[in-house]
């Protein structure tokens, strides 16, 4: 396999640690609401799953540590700035930190276990088409869940009641609650199954693609996940596309290192960072929002 193929693969790899936290955000902001603190759901389901698999054996149901996790600091988030009306950055950013430390004084013990990380399943016929099969169908069970989900989302979005009272939610929520519904009670699922996907991104980094333990070990990635979902315009699918783009930038750098071209620690661990503010520039000079109403208006009064 060549370093093309290899950053490609790499990329699919760990751009699906990126892309189910993109889905979760993306579902939370339709609906109306912002979550910083994806990047600690992501952080806490990466620990929830390891350590479950620690104690079962079994990475398979460490996966469901992580839907957990997330899902109760989601919830969390969700109570905070929806029934408390918290602001929503303030709110996610004490979901991050509240992470972080709990990861760091929790996690410690888990450093140095081991754990069979997911195993890869090709998928027959598939995966022996050339050159396309081993890049987007040989991998574990969660990169194949994140293709699944972007095309139930894109079918449930704009064909079903459930995605209408969602997207309506995030634009016209006194509309929502004239029909007869609840709007804040739709958004805190939103969020806490946008956050229990977050979760999920994190086991795909812990006994998936990583599989291991270290602290602080998604590095940014659900920053990145949320600044896909800005430069993916609330679009599933583009969703998809920005999530793979920087897993394979990502992987990119790890490749040429593996193939003897120095490049610095510090940048890679820069990467995350710089990706996030490049596609929030881009979105800006665009002049014009496609955010869901609501949502641009939340951000507005806490600004």
């Amino acid at each position: 396999m060549n370093g093309i193929e290899q950053s490609l693969v790499g990329g699919v790899e760990g751009g699906s640690a990126i892309l189910l936290p993109a889905i979760g955000e993306l579902i939370s902001e339709l609906a109306g609401v912002v979550n910083l603190g994806t990047e600690g759901c992501m952080l806490g389901g990466a620990l929830g799953a390891y350590a479950l698999a620690v104690a079962t054996g079994s990475a398979e149901i460490g996966i469901i540590g992580g839907v957990i996790v997330g899902g109760i600091l989601g919830f969390a988030h969700g109570y905070l700035t929806v029934f408390r009306k918290a602001d929503q950055l303030a709110s996610g950013l004490v979901i991050w930190f509240l992470a972080l430390g709990l990861t760091s004084v929790f996690g410690t013990s888990y450093v140095n276990d081991s754990i069979n990380p997911l195993p890869l399943i090709k998928i027959p016929v598939l995966a022996s088409i050339p050159w396309v099969g081993p890049i987007l169908f040989n991998h574990d069970i969660l990169v194949y869940l994140g293709y699944v989900l972007v095309a139930v989302l894109v079918w449930a979005l704009y064909r079903t009641r459930g995605g209408l009272l969602l997207r309506a939610t995030g634009e016209r929520p006194e509309v929502v609650a004239v029909a007869g519904n609840r709007p804040q009670a739709i958004r805190v699922i939103a969020v806490s199954v946008g956050s229990a996907l977050a979760g999920i991104g994190g086991a795909q980094l812990s006994v998936g693609y990583v599989g291991n333990w270290f602290n602080d070990m998604t590095s940014g990635y659900g920053f990145v996940a949320v600044a896909v979902v800005l430069f993916a315009a609330w679009k599933p699918l583009r969703v998809l596309v920005g999530a793979y783009l920087f897993g394979v930038a990502l992987a990119v750098a790890s490749v040429l290192q593996a193939h003897g071209v120095s490049i610095s620690q510090y940048l890679l661990a820069a990467l995350p960072y710089l990706a996030t503010l490049v596609a929030l520039i881009a979105v800006s000079r665009k002049g014009s929002s496609n955010s869901p109403e609501a949502l641009t208006r939340a951000l507005t009064d806490t600004s």
